[in-house]
């Protein structure tokens, strides 16, 4: 009955051959596939490599980064700190500029603590959020506190013959990064003072 409903919709021609067709099928419920079995997660996490499972770093590559840290090789290195509310990617010799009121003066050497990652060319080394508190040193000094350019601030309400304009500057403190260095022994130990580390984030 289904298959006479169906073959009512198609022209003669296209009707005899659709009949024939689906005559000469034979569907069985063998022909089916059956569902699939349910795989334990972790194979299925294995599978495909999820971000969900974190690899462990081996202890050659741990190894290595140390041997190129102790040698000196670890080429240029660069880190993210967290300064004033804000985040910089720095390296050594880099200038940056931290803006509002910020009471270290000029001359004052200071050293970066809030670190979030830290590498070289071969190896990164990635906080959460921080990293450990004196594995990675980086020594900064203040070169000058100046006020920025000057900023307008232009409000205007149209058709109300209301128009203010201000000027402004911001006070500015420029800071150059004098050395990054990060100590070969116990990055890859876990953070014994996590609270501390999120202290230091906020």
């Amino acid at each position: 009955m289904m298959l006479n409903r169906l073959t009512s919709f198609f022209k003669v021609p296209c009707r005899k051959l659709l009949t024939t067709s689906l005559k000469t099928l034979s569907v069985t419920p063998t022909t089916f596939p059956t569902a699939p079995t349910a795989l334990p997660v972790n194979s299925i996490l294995s599978r495909y490599n999820s971000s969900l499972v974190s690899p462990q770093p081996s202890a050659s590559i741990v190894q290595d980064v140390k041997n190129q840290i102790e040698s000196g090789t670890e080429g240029r290195l660069f880190a993210v700190v967290q300064l004033c509310g804000k985040q910089f990617k720095i390296t050594t010799g880099d200038i940056i500029i931290v803006e509002g009121y910020w009471p270290p003066t000029n001359g004052d050497k200071i050293r970066l603590d809030k670190v979030l990652l830290a590498g070289g060319k071969d190896f990164s080394l990635i906080g959460k959020p921080l990293v450990s508190l004196g594995l990675v040193d980086i020594q900064a000094t203040i070169i000058e506190k100046s006020l920025s350019h000057t900023k307008t601030h232009f409000r205007k309400k149209r058709r109300k013959q209301y128009e203010r304009i201000n000027f402004y500057r911001t006070q500015q403190t420029m800071i150059r990064i004098n050395s990054i260095k990060v100590k070969s022994g116990g990055f890859n130990e876990q953070s014994k003072a996590g609270q501390q580390e999120v202290e230091r984030f906020c």
